[in-house]
């Protein structure tokens, strides 16, 4: 085969110089065959096979491997023929060759049975309509990798996009990334498509038709949205958030984000969507912001209050001042420990409750079988149990941790009252730790060890020092009383001790 420069060549001495055919063979070297075809076109001609390859040993099976895949066709998508089936299938018919060949006859035959999928391009009405779906990313926590999950909220008409960051992908989850949606886009979309995701569809059934979950109903009423689920494995039918997934992952999260929280990489985020409304959208006239704007006034308005978005649970303290939900246990304080309790758990926290008043609040763990112990919370039985202080987990975790001037003051009062006292009076300083920060506390202790008063009174001293430092008092106008003007100026008459001591 000659390249385009030689037949460039060719066409030239035979059309501009006017050279023979047989003169041009000759003085390329190549044959009059293929000059003459340089001569008539310009271009190549596209190669065509004049027959098919032999194949010898699977040219008798490939109408049985065709039948194969028409029969595949017609049965379960997840229980079709694969290549390597069809190769068992016909070697125990007497096929002697590869695996390999059949696999490469399957997938040819495959392409071009195949025809491309053509969808419609839509176009929805100003806030009518938004996308919901879950994706994955990494990020970087407290200096630990870990794998997030993201929840994305596109809305139809202006592209406008939500992401926000959470542990898991519970339910709870669901509903508090649509509640801080609807707050970001200043309204509610008229109607949100979605995946049948557990978190909403109890159960698919025949058609449009779903069983929804009883919360994802309240939810849903509570915002007056209308819901749509996609047909079962048809993502393009929520296509823009399905392509919103790899945008926010490839614009917002790279280079992977360092940061000390999951508030401080929703924050990220958040100021990335913000970002993106400066955007232009390909065949659109406007910015993102822009279209936001206009599709503004057609949301429907938010609730006076969102809607709890939680788990809630009774629960039954166990004999360690513990509840359990989903496998880890919670600490209640110990004057507080009511026998019959209800939990709520929320994306990032959970709230422990007795009747209408939240007695604990804890940082919720997506661990299994974990104790989350706030050492506050069993002070009040080491004060009453002082020997159960060096054996207590709380204090020994709390202890890992706190300042080494801690243990400083806890040796003082040890070695000043060993009887336990000493102990009692440390806890009581703890419990300091209820109504301060701890690095005002800390600061205290440094200031009472310094002064020689390492005991509560102390601490507490130090801490009001701290927190209300002295101020000039301005001199009092004595104008109007006169008589007052020498009171502490006179001196002072030292007999009258004497004529106490006296008994006078």
């Amino acid at each position: 085969m000659i390249s385009v420069e030689q037949r460039e060549r060719i066409r030239r001495a035979y059309f501009t110089e006017h050279k023979s055919i047989r003169q041009i063979a000759r003085e390329t070297g190549h044959s009059r065959p293929t000059v003459r075809k340089a001569i008539e076109s310009a271009e190549r001609a596209p190669y065509t096979m004049r027959g098919a390859r032999p194949a010898p040993v699977l040219g008798p099976y490939k109408a049985r491997i065709d039948e194969l895949m028409a029969e595949s066709d017609q049965m379960p998508r997840k229980q079709q023929y694969t290549a390597h089936k069809i190769y068992e299938r016909i070697k125990v018919e007497g096929y002697a060759g590869g695996e390999s060949t059949v696999r490469r006859y399957v997938a040819q035959r495959r392409k071009e049975r195949k025809r491309p999928k053509v969808y419609i391009p839509l176009e929805f009405d100003p806030g009518a309509d938004a996308q919901v779906d879950w994706g994955e990313a990494q990020a970087g926590i407290g200096g630990e990798q870990v794998t997030v999950h993201l929840f994305l909220m596109r809305l139809c008409y202006s592209r406008k996009l939500f992401v926000m960051a959470f542990p898991a992908e519970k339910q709870e989850a669901f509903f508090a990334g649509h509640a801080a949606a609807f707050r970001f886009f200043e309204g509610v979309p008229r109607r949100i498509s979605y995946d049948n995701l557990k978190a909403a569809v109890h159960r698919v059934l025949t058609g449009r038709s779903r069983k929804e979950q009883e919360r994802f109903i309240i939810f849903r009423s509570h915002y007056l949205f209308e819901s749509h689920f996609c047909t079962p494995g048809q993502g393009h039918e929520k296509g823009r958030v399905e392509d919103s997934v790899g945008f926010a992952r490839r614009n917002f999260l790279v280079p992977v984000p360092q940061v000390s929280s999951f508030a401080a990489l929703n924050r990220h985020l958040l100021n990335a969507c913000l970002a993106d409304d400066q955007r232009v959208i390909d065949r659109q006239k406007m910015t993102i912001g822009e279209a936001w704007e206009r599709a503004k006034p057609n949301l429907l308005p938010l609730p006076s209050r969102d809607l709890d978005c939680c788990v809630s649970k009774p629960v039954t303290l166990n004999g360690f001042g513990q509840v359990e939900f989903e496998t880890n246990r919670y600490s209640v304080p110990a004057d507080e420990a009511y026998r019959n309790l209800v939990i709520k758990a929320y994306p990032f926290r959970v709230d422990i409750l007795h009747l209408e008043d939240v007695i604990a609040s804890h940082p919720r763990c997506y661990e299994r079988k974990q104790d989350v112990l706030d050492p506050l919370h069993y002070l009040p039985l080491l004060e009453q149990r002082p020997g159960a202080f060096d054996h207590a987990k709380p204090i020994r975790r709390w202890r890992a941790q706190w300042p080494p001037v801690y243990e400083q003051l806890l040796t003082e009062l040890r070695a000043q009252w060993p009887d336990g006292r000493g102990v009692r009076e440390f806890v009581r300083i703890l419990k300091l730790h209820r109504d301060y920060p701890a690095e005002l506390v800390a600061r205290a202790v440094e200031q009472a060890l310094a002064y020689g008063c390492a005991h509560a009174d102390g601490v507490q001293l130090c801490l009001r020092q701290l927190t209300h430092p002295d101020t000039l008092i301005r001199p009092m106008d004595l104008a109007r009383w006169p008589q007052l003007a020498d009171v502490g100026s006179q001196t002072p008459d030292l007999a009258c001790y004497d004529r106490l001591l006296e008994g006078a």
